[in-house]
């Protein structure tokens, strides 16, 4: 650019000195800031302004579930809802479908292990979500993954806990209950052949049954650590033990290895058989950051990344520190995972009780941008705006400025590469 300008002021110089005359002169000079002009409004506008650019691809997502929300519970509202997300340039949705011991979806399977085919809310009955939120969200351009919420857990006095006790697992006590906040939890035993089968049916259901486009597990498809003393666990555990029981620290690092590779085993086979079933479904995984989801939930994802069966990882990050925030975007088997697959961050947005500010939000998201992560989800869509300090215009201005234009889903199944 600089040469240009020099050689307009010489072309200006050369013509001055050719015409010798006040006219010539003034036309000249018009001329060269007219070619200068029209250089300078061809060039890009980033080359101009230089802003921020925003990436290629970039997951965009939220978690609907029934929890503290209702969205899920009527037809306008839910088709309103993916509506405004779509306008907002989301591109994802992980609506939950295994929650409470029910399945929100009517399901076959769940109407034969625990007498009922879909969760009882009102909202629900008559009704098939799941089914709305495909062929709506696909109209709208979003990419739909249902969320296995519950996982393993249950809640104590749920159908599923009563009808099937033998499917439980305990402390060393024999103590079954787990408290989760204010709620009493039961965990079906990952490691028995039946409740395996149980959840591996739920999951093919849906990859059978829905035009989806991937499904997605978190940690709770491991099991707390200080769980796992039931006396089948107990006899498999002595079975590969020469008859030695288990460690009663539940902490002990052989013991917690030997559970976490029983629960990476059920991993492997249900990826494979969801795999068998549709090829195209994108396996996702939402779990904790490692340290935690390996020594509370016996969830070993950085070992699923690198054997392959995980295709999409969507990292929970809910820390209102900022440092802390960084801290965990940096540890080595994050940037590992970013080499081979789609990792994206989970941001919190909000709880019932816990307001966000929208500037801690989008802080947030600038820092997973600059370290060139596939993009960020909420927990969860009722705290986008409808709960929160801020007025909803507020929030939803302010997710304008952060996805001010549409943008594609990072998808490792359509060719997505790392950065």
């Amino acid at each position: 650019m600089k040469r240009f300008v020099k050689w307009c002021v010489g072309f200006h110089s050369c013509w001055w000195n050719v015409r010798q005359n006040r006219k010539s002169g003034l036309f000249a000079v018009l001329l060269s800031l007219s070619v200068v002009a029209t250089v300078m409004l061809s060039l890009p506008l980033n080359a101009q302004t230089n802003p921020q650019k925003l990436p290629a691809s970039e997951l965009r997502g939220v978690w609907l579930t029934n929890i503290d929300s209702d969205v899920l519970f009527e037809r306008d509202r839910l088709k309103g809802s993916l509506q405004r997300l779509n306008e907002l340039n989301f591109n994802t949705v992980y609506p939950a479908v295994w929650n409470w011991g029910y399945t929100l979806y009517p399901s076959i399977v769940t109407a034969k292990v625990i007498g009922r085919a879909i969760d009882p809310t009102p909202g629900l009955q008559g009704r098939d979500i799941l089914k709305e939120i495909v062929d709506v969200g696909h109209q709208k351009g979003l990419t739909v993954i249902p969320w296995f919420e519950f996982g393993f857990m249950a809640p104590a006095d749920s159908l599923l806990a009563k009808n099937r006790p033998q499917w439980l697992t305990s402390r060393s006590d024999g103590t079954r209950i787990v408290k989760d906040g204010n709620d009493n939890r039961v965990w079906l035993n990952p490691f028995r052949p039946e409740v395996q089968q149980f959840i591996q049916d739920l999951v093919v259901e849906i990859v059978k049954n829905y035009n989806i486009d991937g499904i997605q597990f978190d940690d709770h498809f491991g099991l707390p650590s200080e769980l796992g003393y039931d006396a089948y666990t107990v006899t498999l555990y002595k079975k590969e033990h020469r008859g030695k029981a288990p460690s009663k620290n539940f902490k002990d690092p052989e013991w917690v290895s030997w559970r976490a590779n029983k629960i990476t085993d059920f991993m492997k086979r249900l990826f494979t058989t969801i795999k068998a079933t549709k090829k195209d479904c994108l396996v996702s995984v939402a779990p904790n950051p490692q340290r935690f989801s390996y020594g509370f939930f016996l969830a070993d994802w950085p070992k699923w990344e690198r054997m392959g069966i995980v295709e999409d990882l969507v990292l929970q990050i809910y820390r209102d520190d900022l440092n802390v925030f960084v801290r965990e975007l940096e540890y080595p088997e994050v940037k590992t995972a970013q080499r081979h697959i789609p990792v994206s961050i989970g941001i919190l947005a909000g709880l019932k009780n816990k307001s966000v500010p929208m500037q801690q939000i989008q802080t947030q998201i600038q820092k997973v941008r600059d370290r060139n992560f596939a993009g960020v989800s909420f927990f969860f869509y009722e705290s986008l705006w409808n709960i929160s300090k801020e007025k909803p215009q507020e929030r939803q201005t302010g997710f304008q400025k952060i996805f001010p234009t549409p943008t594609a889903y990072p998808n490792l199944l359509a060719g997505w590469k790392p950065y």
